[in-house]
């Protein structure tokens, strides 16, 4: 049976901008906006755009990120004509195990994607916040006879260094591709989203693991391979919210942003749904002496404290005379009596003993590792 087209879902990154938060899962299994992981976003998009085959390709602490998946129930992935896949590493017949970047973490899967037969694959990465419509850049790339679509969104010029940046004509061709430029002709970034006529790309890579194995990243090597062969490149934009969660500021930045009830992510509403794998828990439990204000509180969390422009995820919680504000609290963490947390990060399963204090400022977020403890009689320093 062939399929029009699937998706590769590139979740392996280690995340080490993410410091403390990634030491133990990998960036795309990071929680995000109360309760859910970064790869929900993508794994909806994909069902919502009506992909019905998925491959997650893993590498860097899977466990959390493969639990978390499982079989792709939460995003009507498990069904009889479809589903999502964990791809981890293995050795190959030439001694390679790890992926050594996008490209070649795609060519080491040439033999799934051949299974499901696609004329297309949908690249993307497992790392960034949004929503999208795949269909209608699947349409645009049919439209214009493409072998490559790169969505891209415009950046302010100021920040165009940090991205791939795409020069475009009048037509939306592709006629240049600049690698984080030291002076950007354009504001178009790449987005790390790539539709790629299957049989093309197969046999680039292939004839490339035959040769000299060059190919190993899409945005170093095999854009621009493409515009030097003049293959068919084309840029879909994107003019809805796009954000690179990699560091500790664009994350918490991106959290609080969801606070605001007209942002346009909006995880309220029934359009365009944002999928996970939820745990069933008890409602939340606020005491009367607690002030809970342009907060996010979600069910299982036990809170005595005051809570202000603050998202706490599940099984949060906050003792009597602790104060919480402008923090990201995560799954399964303890704030005990008489704490301050304010401008923080709180990684799951994060402890802060008695009258502890985790104080970061709005330019430098404080951060809590996953399972650490903060205070206490064996760590009584602030963090």
């Amino acid at each position: 049976m062939k399929n029009e087209m699937i998706a590769m879902i590139l979740a392996g990154g280690q995340g080490t901008r993410l410091g403390k938060l990634t030491r133990e899962t990998a960036k795309p299994a990071v929680p995000f906006g109360g309760k859910y992981r970064i790869i929900d976003y993508a794994l909806s998009n994909a069902a919502n755009s009506g992909i019905r085959n998925v491959g997650v390709v893993t590498q860097y602490q899977p466990l959390t990120l493969n639990e978390h998946v499982g079989n792709g129930e939460p995003w009507g992935l498990n069904s009889r004509h479809g589903g999502a896949t964990i791809l981890q590493p293995y050795s190959s017949s030439d001694g390679e195990k790890w992926f050594k970047g996008t490209a070649n973490a795609i060519y080491q899967n040439i033999g799934y994607i051949d299974s499901l037969n696609p004329e297309y694959v949908l690249v993307l990465s497992g790392d960034h916040i949004y929503k999208m419509d795949y269909s209608k850049m699947l349409d645009f790339h049919v439209e214009n006879d493409a072998s490559l679509t790169v969505g891209v969104i415009p950046v302010p010029m100021e920040e165009a260094s940090r991205f791939g940046i795409m020069n475009t004509d009048q037509g939306h061709r592709i006629i240049e591709f600049e690698e984080k430029p030291a002076e950007p002709k354009s504001n178009l970034a790449s987005m790390g989203i790539y539709i790629f006529n299957w049989p093309t790309l197969r046999r680039y890579l292939v004839e490339d693991q035959a040769k000299d194995r060059q190919l190993e990243d899409f945005g170093h090597d095999v854009i621009p391979t493409y515009l030097k062969n003049a293959e068919n490149c084309f840029a879909y934009a994107f003019d809805g919210y796009w954000k690179d969660v990699g560091t500790i500021e664009s994350l918490w930045e991106a959290n609080m942003e969801i606070l605001d009830q007209e942002h346009p992510l909006n995880l309220s509403s029934n359009e365009w749904r944002v999928y996970t794998n939820n745990i069933v828990t008890p409602p939340q439990f606020i005491t009367e002496n607690a002030k809970v204000s342009h907060s996010l509180i979600n069910d299982g969390c036990f809170i005595a404290g005051d809570i202000t422009d603050s998202i706490l995820s599940r099984d949060v919680r906050v003792g009597q005379g602790s104060e919480v504000s402008n923090s990201i609290i995560m799954g399964d963490t303890t704030i005990g009596e008489n704490c301050v947390v304010e401008y923080a990060i709180l990684g799951e399963g994060a402890v802060v003993a008695d009258g502890a204090k985790v104080q970061g400022t709005r330019d430098q977020i404080a951060v809590v590792g996953f399972n650490e403890i903060i205070g206490g009689p064996k760590n009584d320093g602030e963090e």
